[in-house]
């Protein structure tokens, strides 16, 4: 004892020292974060425009071709009316003109031409080039289609397969790499407008269009089209029907619809207005936007060219979740009958027609500004009254670790009731905090049977594993695969662990702060560094007992955060509680069931969802060292069945919480559409509501709730990690250590962990990395469900050996990466995952028999355990 407390002291004091330090970090990390964004405080989420070089051609062009290859503008064909003066009776003259804007460059390439003058057709842009598609010209309407392609510095042509039957003024949209066209007319005389509605498939070699059932309504032409969230949507246009004469008149229609492959068609909420000829690609802004641009509403159906005043300049704004729109800005012009070019978060409007009969050569290009929020003096209080209470608690803890048994075990002093919250707010990440409101008020209640199998799992978890884990006292999870199987699968499975979970530390730091930054004046690196920092260095100082209880105290305000904002939200909608039930029962909001049995289309059956989740919960609370070593912090056995049930418990009532919030989301918004920011995520709809509407303090509680999810999340997997690291290679390989130098290397290690993942998420926030930091976490969690078969070979078989085990993983890795590259559904993964491990690593012991191995006198059920190893 002696020998160790000096040490012991001394880092303590260096610990107290770096709260100290990061303390004076908190605060210039929040003076930085409020000064460096201050610019762009309370900013409307309004378009912003900029022009473009005109086009090459005065006078313009009413619907040319137009998209981008390869970030290169291509213009062609189109028609107009010579002088722009239709009034003095000159034909409309159609072209074969192709122009061409490169990017960065301050004027258009011409003398290029395209097979024939045409226009009025439709135009996509897609990876493979411009799509091109129908079209007219004075005599006849054409079935033709081409890619046009900037390859070079040279425009080439290449074909496509030809319309069903030739189509002039209809509308597209490309939906993944599917294009999909609606309506229109056949021939330059037509008195009647198509319902037809065609797709075609670019991925397929051999490739040609399909005529899908039409919509529920009109047929119609010069409608507005646009894909978002997976659908398909139609927007206005207008219907033909012969007069006495014989001759075709339009009438103005404002209905709307929405298509998706996996359901078909449904008729949503009309247009405020009618948008005839308004660019036929509706642009996607956010995640569930659509926006039509100008048209007309025919209310100067029969005012002259010469006296018309323009057509309308309000842009309607659709919100594919809550059917409503709302008018969302002005444009700075007035033009129709052109294309909308689409570029990620641009949008350009090439020439069009501002008068009828008169055509502009004007080029526009747009975008939208994201609508951010002062975050506030008081909120910024509440917040940091949090993040220093965190640090208190780690300072306590400090003084009572005095081995890695304190530091990794907190040698068994925690109550159950304190390690059963800590695995409840373990397993709710920020993540979960922010996406189970998203899911429910982006569809509805069936998605929460996914948190009902933790429930069903407690007494199996209780009575199998549990024992198993105890009576070994292991530290780490994966000691008893050593001791079950052999030394390569605890490697194995340990590493496994190490790797996915130093990855996914820097992906739970960075989601939340993007949110949070999208929708605030929070700076990006300043809630990741808040956030991680301030967790290290409690996780550093307290060890696994500062986790615990800083769970703890993260449970009690995040459960306090959702409940407040509950409440405020259902309080604020439009008729308070009553209101809210109706209207959340009018429109299906709290469906629980969904009976289909198909897999691979219905992402929200009820036996995916359920069975999906029973095996995607067991794999942490069997196999998962940061649930698994909670077991391992009670007095005894009891009191960790105890802390199991605890969260088991605690997950229904607030899984329900959590969803409640999403529908009274979507009731607040449904009600009041125009506070929706068009530019934001549906997975920042929640800090999108808390920062835009709660009252000042209120906000900064539950944001905190927010920054607590995160936490709980990352200061548990470094405890975790570091546990794994220390037990399965440092000390495996590394021999003894006395309990202060032990102590010491875990918190430089648990440091130096926190930091890497704290640097990985400032690293993947600045230069944008998410996809393929996601790509990697793909790739090593492959082994997650191998992690519970070996749990599950090792305990509910005799036969199973080493060499079984791991082939039985090795093939579960294998057939999950194949599956990846399928239709089924990702949350059965887990399920093959852990069946195909398990099922080959039984199989495979049984073919490649191996001596009975002792497992050091283990008993179950009043039997010694002996098992093949």
């Amino acid at each position: 004892m002696t020998t160790r407390e000096p040490t012991h002291l001394i880092v303590a004091t260096g610990t107290r020292r770096a709260a100290v330090i990061a303390i004076t970090i908190l605060g210039a990390a929040l003076l930085s974060g409020r000064v460096s964004v201050a610019a762009v405080q309370d900013s409307e989420a309004l378009l912003v425009w900029e022009r473009l070089p005109p086009l090459p051609d005065r006078e313009g062009f009413g619907f040319p071709f137009a998209g981008l290859h390869r970030g290169t503008l291509i213009v062609a064909g189109g028609a107009n009316f010579p002088d722009n003066k239709p009034w003095q009776g000159g034909a409309k003259v159609w072209y074969d003109s192709v122009f061409v804007l490169e990017a960065g460059a301050a004027s258009w390439k011409t003398g290029m031409k395209l097979p024939r003058p045409i226009g009025y057709g439709v135009s996509l842009t897609t990876t493979r080039g411009v799509a091109c598609l129908g079209g007219s010209d004075a005599q006849r309407h054409y079935d033709d289609c081409f890619l046009l392609r900037w390859e070079d510095s040279e425009l080439r042509t290449t074909p496509l397969p030809k319309l069903p039957r030739p189509c002039a003024n209809f509308c597209g949209a490309l939906l993944g790499n599917t294009i999909y066209v609606a309506g229109g007319v056949e021939s330059p005389d037509a008195t009647a407008a198509l319902a037809t509605f065609w797709a075609l498939d670019l991925s397929r070699s051999e490739n040609a269009w399909r005529e899908l059932e039409s919509w529920p309504g009109q047929g119609r032409m010069f409608a507005t089209a646009g894909a978002q969230g997976g659908a398909f949507y139609l927007f206005s246009g207008a219907a033909l029907a012969p007069d006495a004469d014989g001759k075709p008149i339009r009438h103005w229609l404002r209905d709307a619809y929405c298509f998706t492959p996996e359901i078909g068609w449904k008729r949503i909420s009309d247009l405020p207005r009618a948008a005839v000829a308004a660019p036929t690609s509706a642009p996607p802004i956010g995640t569930a936007h659509l926006l039509v641009l100008g048209g007309d509403d025919g209310l100067q159906v029969d005012v002259s060219s010469a006296e018309h005043a323009g057509f309308p300049r309000d842009v309607l704004a659709y919100h594919t979740i809550t059917d409503t729109w709302v008018s969302l800005d002005e444009l700075p012009f007035s033009l129709v009958t052109t294309p909308a070019v689409i570029r990620r978060d641009r949008f350009i409007i090439p020439g069009g027609e501002k008068q009828p009969g008169i055509r502009s050569n004007e080029v526009w290009s747009g975008r939208a500004v994201p609508r951010k929020a002062a975050f506030g003096w008081l909120n910024y209080v509440i917040l940091t009254a949090y993040l220093l209470g965190m640090v208190a608690i780690g300072w306590v803890c400090a003084a009572r670790n005095k081995s890695t048994q304190d530091y990794f075990k907190a040698s068994g002093r925690i109550p159950w009731w304190a390690a059963g919250l800590s695995i409840y707010a373990t397993m709710l990440s920020s993540l979960t905090f922010m996406a189970i409101p998203a899911k429910a008020y982006s569809t509805d209640w069936t998605f929460f049977w996914a948190n009902v199998p933790i429930l069903l799992l407690a007494p199996l978890v209780v009575t199998f594993y549990l024992p198993f884990f105890r009576q070994l006292n292991v530290t780490s999870a994966y000691e008893y695969l050593e001791k079950r199987f052999n030394l390569a699968v605890r490697l194995y499975a340990s590493a496994a662990f190490i790797l996915f979970q130093l990855c996914r530390q820097a992906i739970v730091l960075l989601l939340p702060s993007l949110a949070l930054a999208t929708v605030s004046d929070l700076d990006v690196a300043t809630c990741v560094v808040l956030m991680g920092v301030l967790c290290v260095l409690y996780t550093t100082m307290g060890g696994i007992e500062a986790v615990i209880w800083t769970d703890v105290a993260q449970t009690v305000v995040l459960l306090g955060a959702a409940i407040v904002s509950l409440m405020l939200i259902v309080t604020t909608a439009e008729g308070g509680i009553g209101g809210f039930w109706s209207a959340a029962m009018g429109v299906d909001k709290l469906n629980m069931f969904n009976w289909t049995l198909d897999p691979s289309t219905a992402a929200n059956a009820f036996w995916v969802i359920f069975v999906g989740s029973l095996f995607v919960n067991l794999v942490p609370y069997t196999s998962d060292q940061t649930v698994v070593q909670r077991y391992m912090t009670t007095r005894d056995e009891a009191s960790a069945a105890r802390a199991i049930w605890t969260n088991g418990l605690l997950a229904i009532p607030s899984t329900a919480l959590f969803f409640a919030i999403g529908t009274a989301l979507f009731v607040f918004y449904r009600s009041s559409p125009e506070k929706l920011d068009p530019t934001q995520a549906t997975d920042s709809i929640f800090p999108a509501f808390i920062v835009q509407n709660m009252p000042a303090g209120v906000a900064g509680l539950v944001i905190a709730g927010i920054f607590a999810a995160a936490q709980s999340t990352v200061s548990s997997s470094l405890n975790s990690v570091t546990t794994a690291m220390m037990t399965d290679f440092y000390g495996r390989f590394g021999g003894q250590v006395t309990d202060a130098r032990g102590l010491r290397i875990a918190r430089w290690l648990t440091a130096g962990n926190g930091l890497f993942a704290t640097g990985a998420a400032l690293v993947l926030a600045k230069l944008n990395m998410e996809s393929l930091w996601d790509a990697y976490l793909n790739l090593v969690g492959l082994a997650g469900s191998g992690l519970a078969g070996l749990f599950a070979l090792g305990i509910f078989t005799r036969r199973a050996h080493g060499a079984g085990a791991i082939i039985g993983a090795v093939t579960s890795a294998g057939v999950l990466y194949w599956m990846q590259h399928t239709q089924i559904h990702f949350l059965l993964y887990a399920c093959i995952g852990f069946l195909t491990c398990f099922v080959f690593g039984w199989v495979m012991s049984v073919l490649l028999p191996a001596p009975a191995k002792p497992l050091n006198g283990l008993t179950i059920f009043g039997q010694t355990l002996q098992c093949t190893g």
